[in-house]
């Protein structure tokens, strides 16, 4: 019996019975197309993530103080304004262009229409350079004379002018705020960035006022040398080549600084983009695989039903593989039907999931347009793959057992 006359009779066996056919496959359907969901889920946010990197430029660093990793070390030495101020020195760091300064503080803040409590950040005028964030046409930013006066100005995200002034579109320029009950300006607001997801937050809830009216007005960040506490160091390097340099020059100085002599009583953390990025990836990816590997217990179900059905099968068609057998059917060729009849149920069940797969992946789209959801070959090749192994290995006990039956007692069955 050729390999053709095979695949008809197992299609014939299951147009048989369709419904059962049908329900079969159910496990298979959903565990695909959940994998297939998950997967596209998964990628889109680490894109999402990558793009919303992508305005701070690929050479820009981030220093902030953190716990030594030492045990001989305790304390940590806060940054001041007076290192930021060295380290934007070329004669210190040659190989950085510019260091903008950022100091945070919690604070109540009260508007026409409403009132929130966040963080309000200090800046220093270069910010937006660094951070390639700037102001909506005709707004300002925080100026070098709001610097020296410690003025009460402020820049505003949309999210805060929904807040405080009850619609984002709003122009709250020119009307006053209060900040921890004094009076603030606003001066501008920041052009509307993505709302952001998971470990972004939204990132147009910000509040931006000058570095020094954040360190002297509403709060008292004097440090032992003189300055002032920073809260991030934000620091562009002259180019992207020169971050590894830049990174062993701001260790150099701050090290120095701070008087630490032994590696790991660093008292300061230094990354890059692509340590933030690499550091989120790691994080989407292991939940990626976790919802994946919960969705492939779907796949587990649907080929013990395969495998479950398939013994039904042999059981209820044992006279006809007798009569086959005493006509001169092979082993071989009871083996290939029934193995045949159980890979057709994984591919139309893989095909259907891949369909219900990119279906949901649609409708994902739609729901989180942020995020570029598609379905990629590669998760369709898998799915194949993983829909036909699942049919060879389940179906292989049931077709083994239709093919060693003996004639005789196959023929004998009630």
């Amino acid at each position: 019996m050729n390999f053709l006359e095979n695949i008809r009779l197992a299609i014939e066996g299951l147009a048989t019975n369709r419904l059962r056919a049908i329900l079969t496959t159910l496990g298979i359907i959903i565990g695909v197309g959940a994998v297939i969901v998950l997967v596209s889920l998964g990628r889109g946010v680490e894109g999402y993530i990558a793009s919303e990197f992508q305005g701070l430029g690929s050479n820009v660093l981030f220093v902030f103080s953190s716990a030594p990793e030492s045990e001989t070390r305790t304390t940590i030495q806060p940054l001041s304004t007076l290192e930021g101020q060295a380290l934007a020195d070329p004669r210190i760091a040659p190989s950085i262009k510019q260091v903008a300064l950022e100091y945070a503080v919690f604070a109540e803040i009260v508007g026409p229409e409403g009132s929130t409590r966040l963080s309000v950040s200090g800046v220093t005028p270069n910010w937006q350079e660094v951070r390639q964030w700037f102001p909506q046409p005709g707004s300002a930013f925080i100026s070098q004379t709001d610097i020296d006066d410690a003025a009460r100005v402020a820049v505003l995200g949309t999210t805060v002018v929904e807040r405080l002034f009850g619609d984002k579109t709003a122009d709250p320029v020119g009307q006053t705020i209060r900040i921890n009950e004094r009076p603030f300006t606003v001066v501008g607001v920041m052009t509307e960035q993505g709302a952001g997801i998971g470990a972004l937050g939204d990132q147009n809830e910000i509040i931006l006022i000058p570095i020094t009216t954040a360190q002297t007005r509403l709060s008292q960040a004097r440090t032992r040398d003189g300055g002032y506490r920073v809260s991030v160091m934000h620091i562009e390097a002259a180019s992207p080549e020169a971050m590894e340099s830049a990174s062993r020059e701001i260790e150099a100085y701050l090290n120095q600084a701070h008087g630490i002599n032994f590696q790991g009583e660093q008292d300061f953390s230094i990354i890059n983009q692509a340590t933030i990025l690499d550091s989120l990836g790691a994080v989407t990816g292991v939940l990626t695989a976790f919802l994946s590997l919960l969705a492939g217990i779907s796949l587990l179900v649907g080929g013990i039903g395969i495998m479950n059905i398939m013994l039904v099968s042999v059981t209820e068609r044992t006279r006809e593989i007798g009569l086959r057998k005493a006509v001169g059917a092979r082993g071989l060729d009871i083996l290939l039907q029934f193995l045949i009849e159980s890979l057709v149920l994984s591919l139309i069940g893989g095909a259907l999931g891949v369909a219900l797969g990119g279906l949901g992946t649609w409708i994902g789209g739609l729901l989180v347009p942020d995020l570029d959801l598609s379905v990629t070959s590669d998760a369709v090749v898998l799915a194949t793959f993983v829909s036909s192994f699942i049919g060879v290995f389940f179906g292989l006990y049931p077709a083994g057992r239709a093919a060693n039956m003996r004639p005789i007692d196959a023929l004998r069955f009630e």
